[in-house]
């Protein structure tokens, strides 16, 4: 029974991975884990139906066993913090939001960072007090700051410039917290956190442990085809972030 199970998902990761590199965008190359896992448990089968697995001695299959399931406990508490806040809407009247930069292509933002920046248009026409950070630097990839291609995106949209603060030296999520915090007072203002629903948790949790004393998560959606892929990486954005005292 183990056996066709790791079959069928083994397959089934092969073929999600396969996907993902020939018929969808992808913004790192972190998706090639489900082709790891995917030839891991067809190899797992392989060795299991041959009786390899039956050679290993009796205390480290049960080690195996234990540390799998203890595995999957923290994986899927972890998920289970990260899925709640996917219905994360935000407060009204923020003083400021933060719109986490995402990646810049030369035709203009990406789709998860169009998403986003969506999102944000939507409060800031709803919420006309509240002014808005967009946070991001360039990576060796990109045309420009993340920052500037987020501003001119708002200001064709209609959004007015004045509204818009560019925080242009950030690389990733701690530093887009960190360095937005320059531009406003992060033990008085509301401030509100614009990302991708999976990515709401733990960017709420570090903008917290940053010092942010009224901070809320604004969820914009994501991919769906794409979201198993960026549970799992956010899992380990989330246990990385942890262990390092970031969140």
């Amino acid at each position: 029974m183990k056996n066709n199970i790791a079959i069928v998902l083994g397959v089934l990761f092969v073929l999600y991975f396969i996907c993902i590199e020939f018929f969808t965008g992808h913004g790192t190359n972190f998706y090639f884990i489900w082709l790891i896992m995917g030839l891991g448990l067809l190899l797992f089968a392989f060795c299991s139906k041959m009786g390899m697995l039956d050679t290993l001695p009796l205390w480290i299959r049960r080690s195996a066993s234990i540390f799998f399931i203890l595995g999957m406990l923290v994986f899927l508490f972890v998920e289970s913090l990260i899925i709640g806040g996917f219905g994360a809407k935000g407060e009204k009247d923020l003083d400021y939001l933060i719109v986490l930069g995402a990646q810049l292509k030369v035709s203009g933002p990406s789709k998860v960072l169009r998403m986003r920046l969506d999102t944000a248009y939507d409060y800031l026409l709803e919420n006309e007090d509240t002014k808005v950070i967009v946070s991001g630097g360039q990576g060796s990839d990109e045309p420009d700051t993340e920052a500037q291609g987020m501003f001119d995106y708002l200001v064709k949209r209609g959004i007015e410039s004045q509204r818009i603060i560019k925080e242009d030296k950030s690389t990733n999520t701690t530093q887009n917290i960190s360095f937005s915090s320059r531009y406003l007072n992060k033990e008085e203002d509301s401030v509100g956190i614009v990302t991708n629903n999976f990515h709401v948790y733990r960017a709420t949790a570090i903008a917290r442990a940053n010092g942010y004393a009224d901070v809320c998560g604004v969820a914009a959606p994501a991919d769906p085809f794409l979201q198993a892929n960026n549970m799992l990486r956010e899992f380990f954005g989330v246990v990385k972030d942890s262990v390092f005292g970031n969140m």
